[in-house]
């Protein structure tokens, strides 16, 4: 996406940013921007909440059924309302995630607009997330990796507070005899740890009934893991040419023949590789160049990167969701 005269903020100092050996004067559109328009972000950032507490609404419903048929207050506004543990918790998790990077485009003076956020009436989530967009060429690798790992790391520094509170209000249930139409979502390690700290290993025959909050951190540490897939022009993708330059394209391409195998493990995966192959297929599997490619990061940024991969490892699950009656055969 090119920049947009209409889009660098007032604020911004008209001196020269610097990015390791080279000197960047500011472009002609930081002295021509114009405030963002505010009405798209709200009316969409208004419509996700409407479509997450709904769907949080269906999540604290079978969370008050306890797996029973228990009547549900359907006409207490109430009711509704409890939609917002989920809706609340997971709009944290995608907006510190997207401000993460919109605050690092602020520092680095790059031109980038505030979150818009993506309702969707999908039965699980209520969205697909949350994206800014970034309007001018990233000029630095500092930058671009900086501004690639704030949003994962922000995210997942709200992500496991609320995986805690979540898991605490969670409890242990017997499953019915009949689990047909019930789904099992595959536990990330750091889900799987926390939820083994509050509850241990359930009995044959019984689960851990989630409270909305305990889905929303599982969803958030998702959605962290596929934004950190070293693909591109996802998060992980920027992060991985960052600190390996031109060789970041192997990665890429191997990460993707990855994704195509977990789709035959799970075929929850089916739709994620399809983005990621069209994505590829559009913009190719070449990042785009940065000034300077061919110096390296220091070292503090190399161990931000190792974090990167620790974050990947502990919110990656590679059966994310499986039928309950499909499961173990």
């Amino acid at each position: 996406m090119g920049p947009s005269s209409s889009d660098f903020p007032d604020s911004f100092p008209a001196e020269p940013v610097s990015s390791d050996r080279y000197y960047l004067p500011p472009t002609p559109a930081a002295r021509l921007r114009r405030p963002d328009r505010l009405w798209p972000h709200i009316v969409l950032l208004l419509l996700t909440v409407v479509t997450t507490t709904m769907v949080g609404a269906t999540h604290y419903a079978g969370f008050y059924q306890n797996y029973s048929q228990a009547p549900l207050p359907l006409s207490s506004w109430g009711f509704y309302l409890s939609g917002l543990w989920y809706s609340v918790s997971i709009l944290a998790i995608l907006g510190a995630h997207e401000f993460g990077h919109y605050y690092a485009c602020r520092y680095y003076r790059v031109d980038a607009s505030i979150p818009y956020f993506l309702p969707a009436p999908l039965p699980l989530t209520g969205t697909l997330g949350a994206f800014i967009r970034i309007r001018q060429m990233i000029p630095g690798k500092r930058e671009l990796f900086d501004i690639g790992i704030a949003g994962p790391i922000a995210g997942f520094l709200v992500a496991v507070p609320v995986l805690f509170l979540g898991m605490s209000l969670s409890r242990v249930t017997q499953l019915p005899p009949d689990t047909s139409g019930f789904v099992e979502l595959g536990e990330p390690l750091l889900f799987k740890a926390v939820a083994w700290l509050f509850w241990g290993t359930p009995p044959e025959g019984y689960s851990i009934n989630m409270h909305p909050m305990a889905f929303a951190a599982w969803f958030g540490l998702l959605a962290t893991a596929l934004n950190l897939f070293p693909i591109g022009q996802l998060d992980g993708g920027h992060i991985s040419y960052a600190v390996l330059g031109r060789k970041s394209t192997i990665v890429t391409l191997t990460t993707v023949v990855c994704l195509v195998a977990l789709t035959f493990l799970s075929t929850s995966w089916f739709i994620w590789t399809l983005l990621t192959v069209i994505m590829l297929l559009t913009f190719g599997p070449r990042h785009p160049r940065t000034l300077d490619e061919d110096i390296p990061l220091d070292r503090t940024r190399l161990w931000l990167a190792v974090f990167a991969v620790v974050m990947f490892v502990l919110c990656f699950t590679p059966t994310p969701i499986e039928p309950l009656d499909l499961v173990g055969r």
